[in-house]
């Protein structure tokens, strides 16, 4: 693929810029568009500003898209002046949002038609991740097309699986959002009884850390429920959409996924309460208002 890479970053948001940032300090030629404006770190770079996806994809061998949800990356790709308008054969689309593993399949699909290439690369590390170039980057596709992509990844991630053919990457992304969420509400929770009882809850998570219970939730997000930094790493209404998809594919499956479910009401509570755009960590609150108590103040 040689030294510096044609790309395109579609999809600046706090995880996004980050992201398309390492692209352009490694020397790639970056062209970005977004739908608000221009991030104040890309700015001052040789990052190319697009006026479309399509202008993007034009100019771009390799197209990544990052944005919210399913319906924002069928605009992206599908809608008028999207990415497909765009295309010329050979090129490859890389989606690094996290979606709905069936519309995944079927985005590949209508890529694949075009006479380009499809990747689904959602990732797992919140906007630390992306910032620290840290990120669990989570593929399918084809292997040639991995193979061709894995240097670009690199520049955004560490640990960086193929997982099998289209659509895996989205199913193990929700798998992962499964267990970040039970992990998180299980920390609160853990917490929350603690501090009630009478003891002190940094003290417990300390202890915690040094046994089986240890775990970079307990870690991260423990850290922040007890110091009640609760600015978005990885915003509730974020986590709620991927429960959502864990939810709808786990029933069309005939799987239950009963804690998936209360964790799912639990951040419900939150958004409920305001709390769409604090951090997941913050589903600790919506436990407080349970026990009528937060953590750390005197029981």
């Amino acid at each position: 693929m040689g030294n510096s890479q044609k790309i395109g970053f579609i999809g600046l948001g706090i995880m996004g810029a980050p992201m398309a940032g390492h692209l352009v300090s490694a020397g790639h030629e970056v062209f970005i568009n977004t739908r608000s404006k221009i991030p104040e770190e890309l700015v001052n770079t040789s990052a190319i500003a697009c006026s479309s996806p399509a202008e993007v994809a034009s100019k771009a061998d390799i197209i990544i898209t990052m944005v919210p949800d399913t319906p924002d990356v069928e605009k992206v790709l599908f809608g008028e002046n999207g990415v497909a308008s765009g295309l010329s054969k050979g090129k490859i689309v890389v989606d690094m949002s996290s979606i709905s593993p069936i519309a995944t399949k079927e985005f590949a699909k209508k890529i694949n038609d075009l006479g380009c290439e499809y990747l689904d690369a959602p990732v797992s590390g919140g906007q630390l991740g992306a910032k620290s170039a840290t990120l669990t980057i989570m593929v399918g596709g084809g292997d040639t097309t991995f193979s061709r992509v894995k240097p670009i990844f690199e520049l955004m991630g560490k640990n960086i699986t193929l997982v099998g053919g289209n659509g895996a990457g989205q199913i193990t992304k929700v798998a992962n959002q499964i267990i970040v969420a039970l992990n998180i509400e299980a920390v609160a929770e853990a917490l929350v009884f603690a501090s009630k009882a009478g003891a002190d809850p940094a003290k417990v998570r300390e202890a915690l850390m040094g046994g089986f219970a240890s775990s970079k939730i307990l870690e991260v997000h423990g850290e922040r429920m007890i110091k009640r930094t609760f600015d978005p790493g990885f915003r509730i209404e974020l986590h709620q959409k991927d429960l959502n998809l864990a939810l709808s594919s786990a029933k069309a499956l005939g799987v239950s996924l009963p804690n998936t479910a209360t964790a799912q009401e639990l951040l419900n509570s939150c958004s409920a309460h305001g709390g769409k755009s604090w951090d997941h960590s913050a589903i600790v609150r919506a436990l407080e208002k349970l026990a009528n108590f937060e953590i750390g103040q005197k029981s």
